[in-house]
């Protein structure tokens, strides 16, 4: 089994960010045409730290280089206070014809850049040919980091870049910081109601308190996209007056995300206008003129494994990574042995 660990992942990835836009919008059509196999998340929820899960996700996605595993990832809040890193990940690949393991990847880098790459997928196509050169980051940790990455990519429009974080200094340091790593771009720290006026804005945030009401901030401009990556932002409010986009109906809506909520107030899901899917296949109809749209991505494991291949790949390239043996199951006596792999088998 081909084991990459953060430092391998890291190298593989980089440079590689328009073939995983590429790897998540094929990931998506796929989906969207039935060719994948996705069965709900499921979330561990421990007694302590207060807030904390891990989710599991297993997925199949086919096309003509099926492939299938499982990712599992954990969201610990409390950890921003100590300095470590909220989320942590490990993506399992398995052989498709035996089922054995055959890589294992860490995994919050992968995750990362396939929920940004969603992202600025989801931004290109809501937006059409307007132009958006303006963009604002709401929290300022790993994910809306990534999410820049690829804005920067599907938007060669995008001139200025407004952050705003919670955190006291926090979004001070990153526009300085982020000046040096893309030069072309103007950063700038800002209130919230400065960031809501862009007319492309990622939400990422840890609070999952339902405390962004779209209504409180009034000069957010018409046809506004807002990136809702955190799911649990938006009021109730803010979605049901919205032109709403996920990238599955049935996964998005449970697990009180802002949508579940939504659905829980009115009692059906007719506030869902469409799926990302049919949105990059040019097969659904805009929003109404000035209509702000939201874009909510529960996050489908089909990405990951879509993302991860592509890493494997280039690792395999590159020559990274570790090969470790003992991580099947090893030979049977009653199949392997004298009678031969296959002769007479028995129930």
């Amino acid at each position: 089994m081909r084991i990459l660990g953060r430092d391998d992942v890291r190298a593989a990835l980089d440079g590689l960010d328009p073939l995983v836009l590429d790897a998540v919008r094929d990931a998506y059509l796929l989906h969207g045409r039935g060719d994948s196999n996705l069965p709900f998340s499921s979330f561990l929820r421990p007694p302590r730290p207060a807030g904390s899960r891990i989710i599991s996700l297993p997925a199949y996605l086919g096309g003509d280089e099926p492939v299938m595993g499982l990712k599992w990832i954990s969201s610990f809040p409390a950890n921003v206070a100590q300095g470590l890193q909220r989320a942590s990940s490990v993506q399992i690949l398995n052989d498709l014809t035996t089922g054995y393991p055959v890589a294992l990847l860490e995994g919050s880098r992968i995750s990362a850049s396939r929920t940004a790459a969603s992202a600025a997928l989801a931004s290109r196509a809501l937006r059409g040919d307007r132009p958006g050169r303006t963009a604002s980051l709401v929290g300022c940790g790993t994910i809306n980091l990534r999410v820049l990455d690829f804005l920067a990519l599907t938007h060669p429009e995008l001139e200025t870049v407004v952050l705003q974080d919670a955190v006291p200094g926090r979004a001070q340091y990153l526009a300085a910081e982020l000046a040096a790593e893309h030069p072309r771009l103007t950063f700038r720290a800002g209130g919230l109601d400065e960031a809501l006026a862009a007319p492309v804005v990622s939400v990422a945030t840890t609070d999952s308190g339902y405390w962004l009401d779209l209504a409180d901030h009034r000069d957010r401009p018409a046809g506004q996209v807002i990136l809702h990556l955190s799911l649990r932002d938006l009021s109730v409010d803010s979605v049901l007056g919205a032109y709403n986009v996920v990238d599955d109906a049935d996964h998005a809506i449970r697990e009180q995300t802002s949508l579940h909520r939504a659905e829980q107030a009115v009692g059906h899901r007719e506030f869902v206008h469409q799926e990302i899917a049919a949105v990059l296949g040019g097969e659904a109809p805009a929003a109404s003129a000035g209509q702000t749209v939201v874009f909510s991505p529960f996050g489908l494991g089909v990405l990951d494994l879509a993302v991860a291949r592509a890493v494997l790949r280039a690792a395999d390239r590159a020559g990274l990574g570790t090969e470790a043996d003992g991580f099947d199951p090893g030979d049977h006596r009653a199949t392997s042995g004298a009678g031969g792999r296959g002769a007479g088998v028995t129930a």
